[in-house]
């Protein structure tokens, strides 16, 4: 199997503080890969290191075999990475389908000119409402951001994400601040986006019987350092992983 991204010996001190610590891992091409740990494992710290938005102190991260270590977040996002947070990033006074229209032009490097006819984006358009199909968003294309909920608010900024054609998703907690009633629907949008089987999906997330239910394979962090990879199955097996994260069973 192929690795799309690769990262050696990465790591990142805040002071004396190492964050993340040496961590070396390949990440399958069009699979599906969660990483899991407790608070302050350094999750999202390595997020950050994936995506750009962090220099690392030392080591190195290769996407398709190229070094993008000294890469800009824009710079990561233009070769098909990928990132959403746990905080939703939208335009909060534009519709729901302007929101990845946008996003749909952006990628193909179209301005939008005021004077233009409504047509000349007429393509965008269409592409947009085939990415809110995928979300489970078509119907509320014509809504404004603003007043969509969390979970809503949520799929959106996927679409934006595969509106750019990311051929990675760095999805962070991407359930994070939801009520339970909305949490069934984002696990539909990314499977949905898992089945169509033309992406990778990195994940980090807390929720046990979702990382089990949706990942191929499973990394673990504990105090920055990776301790187990394996599949689902083996890494609720792992004595190592039971001990330091999961306190003797899941």
């Amino acid at each position: 199997m192929t690795a799309i991204l690769e990262t050696k010996d990465l790591s990142i001190a805040f002071g004396g503080h190492v964050a993340v610590d040496r961590v070396s891992v390949q990440i399958t091409e069009k699979k599906f890969t969660s990483i899991i740990g407790p608070n302050g494992a350094g999750k999202t710290t390595f997020f950050n290191l994936l995506s750009g938005q962090l220099p690392p102190t030392n080591g190195s991260i290769y996407f398709k075999n190229q070094d993008i270590t000294k890469l800009t977040t824009t710079e990561r996002t233009r070769m098909g990475i990928g990132r959403s947070f746990q905080i939703t990033n939208v335009f909060p006074k534009l519709t729901v389908l302007e929101n990845v229209r946008l996003a749909v032009q952006s990628q193909a490097k179209v301005r939008y000119r005021m004077l233009s006819h409504y047509l000349h984006y007429k393509q965008f358009e269409e592409k947009a409402y085939e990415l809110l199909e995928v979300v489970f968003l078509k119907e509320k294309a014509k809504s404004i951001a603003v007043n969509l909920a969390h979970g809503e608010k949520r799929k959106l900024e996927i679409a934006m994400l595969l509106a750019l054609e990311t051929e990675i998703l760095l999805l962070d907690e991407p359930t994070a601040g939801m009520s339970l009633e909305e949490v069934p629907a984002i696990i539909d949008v990314i499977k949905k986006i898992k089945q169509q089987g033309n992406r990778t999906i990195v994940l980090i997330e807390h929720k046990m019987d979702m990382i089990m239910g949706l990942s191929d394979e499973v990394l673990v962090l504990f105090h920055g350092e990776l301790i187990a990879k394996g599949s689902p199955h083996e890494i609720v097996e792992n004595e190592t992983v039971q001990s330091a994260y999961l306190g003797g069973g899941v």
